[in-house]
């Protein structure tokens, strides 16, 4: 996966921001209990909980969607609630993660709700609420329209089925013709027996149990399991199956072969919501056209991610990203970013607590009074942004005849130092409207400054941030190399 890892990278951190993903299927809401467990009832052999913290979450589909914008894309997702007050309460969750929302609400039906209690970290009990009837017929034509209006704006489409009764034979096939229609990736999470009704898909994405009760073949005998498993994708017409095993990784069942990508080894608290990671993750690859067996890879990366918490919580990109970093020994131009993917790998430092440093300049003929300031700045976080200035803001700041270098070579020289971990170039005048947009822990500036005239010095100390001024190299400054290299006396 090295050498795929740059570009899916490059996508997370802003490549598929642009991306929208039309999620079908089985919502519900996701309540917690978390309490206390000190005593046994009196009235029964049970332990008494005693409660706490309550919270709610996007359960299901709904949790599929929420990854799908924890990513930092965009989803859509078409389902049906009930006419109650967890409906509202689902519809306060998906505002709040930025899913766009076309729930149709039936008076006839509860909205599936599932409460889990916990004492400590223990699971004690669950309590469901759900009706696995199907709708009246009106219900299913208003969500025929939605989504053939959803799909024009769709780069993949994911059918989650769990079994509650939103996904007809009829839905299905009819999301499953929209999206191969229009050119996208059709996946579906099953929770039926008979993956008939998943045809024509582009993948269907069972878990080991799953693709045993749809086989007919234990799990315990797993190479016979997979290979009827290959046989299946080519009767049901889908270009491969995608099967998750647990702590053995992701299978891709081919026509013709097998690709078996290996787990991420993680301490696991509790998996429920890691098959809507999974599905989400992959979609969204799909829909940057990725190559399955990448897309895959980085599936199980984002699940480890979330096996790894309690309850229902969607991955998020930040999360992602600082998985995926250790893994890849980024290259000069892979350093120089825009303001909007320098933002994402920032977000991603920060939330592994890591400290950025921000420094700024020219940096027109590099010396050595540039590269003592660059080693300072680096002893001083954890993490080194340069900003430099453009070839229209050198010539503004230092006359028409400047900068001898021109900005891109400039940035390529300062990110092939070790010390620098991404460089940015702006046109302004200053780079104040950088540093807001950053908000970095320490600005770094070289001793011919004060911290009075060091721009963002203000904005970096009301976050909590300070100002680090740092000694300059005297004798040395790019007018002094220009002047000794025309041999012009300054």
């Amino acid at each position: 996966m090295i050498s795929d890892l740059h570009r899916i990278v490059h996508l997370i951190e802003g490549g598929w921001k642009n991306k929208r993903v039309l999620v079908i299927g089985d919502v519900m809401l996701d309540r917690y209990l978390w309490g206390t467990v000190e005593r046994i009832s009196p009235e029964a052999p049970v332990p008494v909980v005693r409660a706490g913290h309550r919270s709610c979450q996007a359960g299901g589909a709904a949790n599929v969607a929420a990854n799908i914008t924890g990513l930092g894309a965009q989803s859509t997702l078409i389902g049906f609630i009930g006419a109650d007050e967890d409906g509202d309460t689902l519809r306060e969750c998906l505002k709040k993660t930025g899913v766009e929302e076309r729930l149709i609400a039936n008076p006839n039906c509860p909205t599936t709700s599932k409460l889990r209690i916990f004492g400590g970290s223990q699971q004690m009990l669950r309590l469901d609420v759900e009706s696995a009837i199907e709708r009246e017929e009106l219900s299913y034509r208003q969500m025929l329209d939605c989504i053939e209006s959803a799909v024009r704006e769709a780069d993949a489409i994911i059918l989650s089925d769990y079994a509650k009764g939103a996904l007809t034979e009829e839905i299905c096939q009819f999301g499953v013709r929209l999206g191969r229609e229009a050119g996208i990736p059709v996946l579906v999470d099953p929770k039926q027996r008979d993956f008939y009704r998943y045809r024509g898909a582009t993948t269907i994405c069972p878990n080991l149990h799953e693709l045993s009760a749809a086989t007919g073949i234990s799990g315990k005998n797993l190479s016979s399991m997979l290979q009827a498993g290959q046989n299946l994708a080519v009767k049901l017409e889908l270009d491969y199956l995608t099967v998750t095993l647990s702590e053995k990784g992701i299978a891709v069942l081919h026509q013709d072969n097998i690709q078996n990508i290996p787990a991420i080894a993680k301490q696991v608290f509790d998996v429920s919501g890691a098959g809507d990671t999974v599905i989400a993750t992959l979609a969204l690859a799909l829909a940057c056209g990725v190559e399955i067996g990448p897309a895959a890879q980085l599936a199980n990366v984002a699940a480890g991610i979330v096996v790894g918490k309690i309850g229902t919580v969607p991955v998020d990109r930040d999360e992602l990203l600082a998985s995926l970093m250790p893994e890849i020994e980024l290259q000069a131009e892979e350093k120089v970013l825009d303001l909007n993917h320098l933002r994402a790998r920032a977000s991603a430092w920060r939330s592994q607590g890591e400290k950025i440093v921000f420094t700024n300049g020219c940096f027109d003929l590099l010396h050595i009074g540039h590269i003592r300031l660059l080693q300072d700045a680096r002893r001083e976080g954890d993490r080194l942004i340069v900003a430099i200035n453009s070839d229209r803001s050198v010539k503004c700041l230092k006359g028409e005849s400047r900068p001898i270098v021109g900005e891109s070579e400039r940035a390529y020289v300062l990110a092939a130092l070790s010390v620098v971990d991404a460089v940015v170039i702006f046109d302004q005048d200053t780079p104040l409207q950088l540093i807001e947009a950053l908000r970095p822990d320490v600005i770094v500036k070289g001793g011919d400054y004060t911290e009075d005239t060091v721009v963002g010095a203000r904005e970096v100390q009301s976050w909590g941030g300070r100002v680090k001024i740092v000694p300059i190299v005297e004798g040395f400054s790019t007018t002094k190399l220009i002047a000794k290299a025309t041999a012009v006396e300054v």
